[in-house]
């Protein structure tokens, strides 16, 4: 016969088999929940809160790639890194509730790169995407919208300004008067050029250039490529200049003239669902 302390020891036993079958039944579960309804353990990681099937993301103020390229949270504000964005895209991708993207476009335009990496983004999205141009959408921000589907602007939008700038302001002349001497040290004849504090010369204004048309026609080149246009059709426009919503759609920069609710009719169209069952994650 057992004694009573054998049988508090097996009813233990059995105590602590059933508690780490139940652990591992639990994990089992969750693990099975999280693959078949696209969510992930960790919510900060899912776009959808398993409503909402249209992820939002912005572009706004300057566009850069560098972390840190201001130094206060007011000047943050101003700006969107691109690898902030391409995140939060790949992040919608991954969402099984996510059915589209819409990008609201803010941006007078920023580094080229970074504007081309959030193009190229859009553009490789196995998504639906719109791009929403509300109150600018020129130069790097236009870029960057190339990348979606469509391009929706509203008819107080400026858009376009296809062209690169490096122009800078000279303080030399100003130093001078100062009192103040450019030294240059520099281990190659053109190492120091573009530097406001000294005169530019003749032969340093045509390397300049030089890189300016390179910059500048592979701009035209991508947009051409990007909205499926001839790309001596781009080149007349490519001029620098911007325009309103209404001449950009006469000019095929765009696709249509509209809000958020020409985007979410757009997209109800391209899933085959009604305007009431497009939910936008804001």
């Amino acid at each position: 016969m057992r004694t009573i302390r054998e049988e508090i020891l097996l009813t233990l036993a059995d105590a602590v088999i059933i508690i780490i079958f139940f652990f591992i039944g639990l994990w089992g579960y969750g693990m099975w929940h999280d693959e078949w309804s696209g969510y992930n353990a960790s919510w900060n990681e899912n776009v959808s809160d398993g409503v909402c099937n249209i992820a939002v993301a912005s572009v706004s103020g300057g566009i850069t790639t560098i972390s840190g390229a201001t130094t206060t949270e007011e000047e943050d504000s101003f700006i969107t890194n691109a690898d902030d964005v391409i995140a939060l895209l790949r992040s919608a991708e991954a969402d099984l509730n996510v059915l589209g993207v819409i990008i609201n476009i803010d941006s007078l335009g920023g580094a080229p790169v970074a504007s081309e990496l959030i193009a190229n983004a859009l553009k490789n999205l196995s998504l639906p995407t719109v791009a929403l141009i509300r109150e600018f959408g020129t130069s790097g921000g236009y870029l960057a919208a190339t990348g979606a589907d469509t391009i929706i602007a509203s008819p107080f939008s400026d858009v376009g300004s296809i062209g690169v700038t490096l122009s800078y302001l000279e303080n030399w002349e100003k130093n001078a008067k100062e009192g103040l001497r450019f030294v240059s040290l520099s281990s190659g004849k053109y190492k120091d050029y573009g530097n406001p504090d000294k005169p530019l010369t003749a032969e340093e204004r045509t390397l300049l250039e030089r890189d300016l048309k390179i910059y500048h026609d592979q701009f035209v080149k991508e947009v051409s490529e990007n909205r499926n246009l001839p790309i001596e059709d781009i080149s007349k426009l490519a001029d620098g200049s911007s325009m309103p919503g209404e001449l950009a759609l006469q000019n095929k920069l765009i696709d249509a003239l509209g809000d958020q609710e020409t985007a979410r009719a757009w997209f109800a169209g391209e899933l085959g669902i009604s305007n009431e069952e497009v939910i936008f994650c804001e």
